[in-house]
C-alpha cells in the first residue's frame, strides 16, 4: 500500500509483542549460566520452532494456546541442541517467558502516542495469561487501550482472522490502522490484509519473499510517534 495526500489518519497503533516490544531472547539470557554456551543457539532454536509451529498448527487445524506452543518448542529446542536440561531448568525458563524483558524505548513511544492522540493496542499470538504477566511486568498495562490475543479465534497470525481483531476493536476499516511488528512475516500478513505496516527490523535481516511490503523500515520504535504523524510518511 501506498501513501497518498488523501489517505485518512491514523487511528491506532497495534503492536505485536514477541520481539517487537518484548526481548524473546531475554529469558534464556538470565540463565545463560544454567544453560551453558549455547544459550544463545537454544534461543534462537527456541524461537524459531515456536514460530512454526504456530503455523504449523494453523495449517493442520490443530489449535494450541501460545503457553503451550511455546512449551513444545522449548522441549524441542533441547533436543536439537542434544541436551538434556537440568531438573527444572525449562519450567524456570517458561517461567522468565511470562516476564519478558520489554525494550527500552518501549514506555516513552506508548506514551508519545498517546500523548498525539493515536490509540494503543497488542495484536499478538502470545494468550492472554502470557500477555497480561509481560505487560504488568513491563508496567505498561496503563499505556495500551486494549491487548488482543488471537486466542479469540484460535488461529495464529498470518491469518487474515487474527489481523481482523483490530480493526473490530477499534470499529475501523484496516487502512486506518498502523502495523508494527519485527517478524517480517508478520508485516506481510498485515500488509496483505490491508494495515499501514511498519517494519522494525532490529537484526538487519534481509526482506521477506513474500506479497506485502513495509511502508517504512525503522531500526528501533523509538523514531514511529514522529513517522505516525507525518501525514506525508504512513
Amino acid at each position: 500500500m501506498s501513501k497518498t495526500a488523501s489517505s485518512p489518519p491514523v487511528t491506532a497503533c497495534l503492536f505485536d509483542a514477541y520481539g517487537t516490544l518484548f526481548d524473546v531472547t531475554s529469558a534464556a539470557r538470565h540463565l545463560r549460566e544454567d544453560i551453558g554456551p549455547s544459550w544463545e543457539r537454544l534461543a534462537e532454536v527456541w524461537r524459531m520452532r515456536q514460530i512454526e509451529y504456530t503455523w504449523l498448527r494453523s495449517l493442520i487445524g490443530r489449535y494450541a494456546d501460545f503457553r503451550t506452543v511455546t512449551a513444545e518448542a522449548l522441549d524441542f529446542a533441547f533436543a536439537a541442541l542434544g541436551q538434556v536440561p537440568a531438573p527444572g531448568l525449562p519450567d524456570r525458563l517458561m517461567d522468565l517467558y511470562m516476564t519478558l524483558d520489554a525494550y527500552d524505548e518501549v514506555p516513552t513511544v506508548l506514551a508519545a502516542l498517546r500523548a498525539r492522540g493515536i490509540g494503543t493496542a497488542i495484536l499478538s499470538n502470545g494468550s492472554p495469561d502470557m500477555l497480561a504477566s509481560a505487560i504488568a511486568s513491563a508496567g505498561i498495562g496503563g499505556l495500551l487501550d486494549d491487548v488482543l490475543s488471537v486466542d479469540a479465534v484460535g488461529i495464529y497470525k498470518p491469518a487474515p482472522a487474527a489481523y481482523q481483531l483490530g480493526c473490530t476493536r477499534f470499529g475501523v476499516a484496516a487502512d486506518r490502522l498502523a502495523f508494527v511488528s519485527s517478524n517480517g512475516w508478520d508485516v506481510a500478513g498485515a500488509a496483505s490484509f490491508g494495515f499501514r505496516t511498519l517494519w522494525v527490523n532490529r537484526a538487519n535481516a534481509p526482506g521477506e519473499r513474500l506479497p506485502g511490503a513495509p511502508m517504512a523500515e525503522l531500526d528501533s520504535l523509538a523514531d514511529l510517534p514522529d513517522l505516525l504523524s507525518d501525514p506525508g510518511r504512513v
